[in-house]
């Protein structure tokens, strides 16, 4: 919650709830799992750890 407060809500308040829902989805979907790296999964995107381990 600390990142995602950071990151998404530094720009202010948002004007209604469908707002915020879809800044938060383009946020997850478009930044955070596709993108953004995680220390704890090698420095990689979800994304790109989900497609590395895969079970073929």
């Amino acid at each position: 919650m600390g990142t995602l407060k950071k990151e998404l809500f530094q720009r202010g308040v948002f004007e209604s709830h469908e707002d915020t829902s879809i800044a938060l989805f383009e946020y997850i979907e478009g930044y955070y799992n596709t993108q953004r790296k995680h220390s704890s999964i090698g420095y990689q995107s979800p994304v790109q750890f989900e497609r590395n381990n895969q079970l073929n």
